[in-house]
């Protein structure tokens, strides 16, 4: 759980620590990338508005609910630049949570995705207990779906939602994967065989 300072954990290159009123600047910035946001706007940038009023307080709101669950601010483990944010959001009774990541395009393509989302799994399921990590992206989004399946996650569907201002790439549909308490272990060793194997 979040130590005094508000810092979740640390992996070799990344801390993750609860967001903070100061933020806002932050995430508006993040959010103005339109590579950033290409597969969940189509490139439009998040107004300052809906972050400092909407998305920022709900986040805030999620730690007290569901303790070691909801949305990180992702540092540079060196530096403690800001790169974007991880999550663990809760389902209504806290049992599940959905994976997420969004992080600045200078962050791309070093596998920081990749180190952030494998150590919130494995926060999820030996600290907080849950029975269930799901996440999901466009069928379209590559780079997503591949830190999914290297965070442990396994393909379960795909799916078709209907939008009023579909994205290019919406007709391919969502997929959504996931990884159960009872396959955790192996997943786990799997990991550990790896590193061990460095």
């Amino acid at each position: 759980m979040p130590d005094d300072a508000g810092m979740l954990l640390e992996t070799a290159r990344l801390r993750l620590r609860r967001f903070t009123t100061a933020d806002v600047d932050h995430l508006v910035e993040l959010d103005s990338d339109p590579e950033v946001m290409r597969f969940l706007t189509g490139g439009q940038p998040t107004p300052l508005a809906a972050v400092r009023d909407e998305q920022l307080p709900r986040a805030l709101a999620q730690y007290d609910r569901h303790p070691g669950l909801g949305r990180w601010a992702a540092l540079d483990g060196a530096g403690g630049e800001f790169l974007g944010w991880f999550a663990l959001d809760p389902s209504a009774d806290g049992t599940e949570a959905e994976l997420g990541y969004r992080l600045r395009r200078s962050a791309w393509g070093h596998g920081l995705a990749t180190e952030g989302s494998r150590a919130l799994v494995r926060h999820a399921f030996e600290t907080v207990g849950v029975r269930r990590v799901w996440a999901e992206t466009m069928a379209v989004n590559a780079r997503s779906r591949a830190v999914m399946g290297k965070a442990g996650l396994r393909y379960v569907r795909t799916f078709h939602l209907t939008f009023d201002d579909p994205i290019p790439g919406t007709e391919h549909g969502e997929v959504e994967y996931e990884l159960r308490r009872e396959d955790w272990p192996a997943v786990r060793q799997g990991w550990d065989a790896a590193l061990r194997a460095r």
